[in-house]
C-alpha cells in the first residue's frame, strides 16, 4: 500500500472540494492511503511537495488547485511556474500527479473538477500512481 500526499491550494474551496473528492476516490479505489495538506496557492504546491519528499513518509504526491485567468499577467506566471515546479520534481524521480487546473473561467473549472465529468483530480491521482509503478519497475 502506497502513501500518497495530496497538496492542495485551496483558493477556490467549492472547486477544490470536487477535485479533492476525485483525487481521494482514485487513490482509495487503487487500495492506497492518503493524507492532505493545504497551501496558500498553486505556486506553493511544488515547494510543499519537495519538503514533504524529504521526510521519506510518502511514496507519491498529487498537487491540486485551480488557477483562473484574470486581467493581469499573473495567470501565466502561476500556471507556468507551478507546472514547471511539478515537472522538475517528477524529473528528479518523484511520482507526482499534476491536478492544477489552469482555465479561462469558472465554468471550465467546474467541468474539469467534477468527478462525474472530467475528474481531473482523479486523473492526477492515477498519473501519480502510474509513475510510482514505473519507479518501482525501473528502480
Amino acid at each position: 500500500m502506497a502513501r500518497v500526499l495530496i497538496v492542495e491550494a485551496r483558493f477556490y474551496a467549492h472547486l477544490n472540494d470536487m477535485l479533492l473528492a476525485g483525487t481521494r476516490a482514485a487513490i482509495e479505489d487503487a487500495g492506497h492511503s492518503h493524507e492532505t495538506i493545504t497551501v496558500p496557492g498553486a505556486l506553493e504546491i511544488p515547494g510543499a511537495i519537495a519538503l514533504a519528499a524529504e521526510s521519506g513518509r510518502y511514496d507519491a504526491f498529487v498537487g491540486i488547485g485551480v488557477v483562473i485567468r484574470g486581467e493581469t499577467y499573473h495567470f501565466e506566471i502561476v500556471a507556468g511556474e507551478s507546472a514547471r515546479g511539478l515537472m522538475a520534481l517528477t524529473m528528479d524521480g518523484l511520482a507526482v500527479g499534476n491536478g492544477i487546473l489552469t482555465v479561462e473561467n469558472e465554468a471550465q473549472a467546474l467541468v474539469r473538477a467534477d468527478p462525474k465529468q472530467k475528474d481531473k483530480g482523479g486523473e492526477a491521482a492515477k498519473a501519480a500512481l502510474t509513475l510510482l509503478e514505473l519507479k518501482s519497475r525501473f528502480g
